[in-house]
């Protein structure tokens, strides 16, 4: 489980690059919401682990 959710936050990682000419107008929506992403998984691996 651990390692379809490095390989799909390593994903994301690379799409939110804005280095793609379709994607220069984004701004910070993608890296917002990985950010978010994060965090959830963070605090769901530290309150599995408690």
């Amino acid at each position: 489980m651990t390692l379809i959710l490095a390989i799909i936050l390593a994903f994301l990682l690379v799409g939110t690059v804005p280095v793609w000419p379709h994607s220069l107008h984004w701004g910070y929506y993608p890296s917002s919401g990985l950010g978010l992403l994060l965090a959830i998984l963070i605090i769901y691996i530290i309150l599995k682990r408690t």
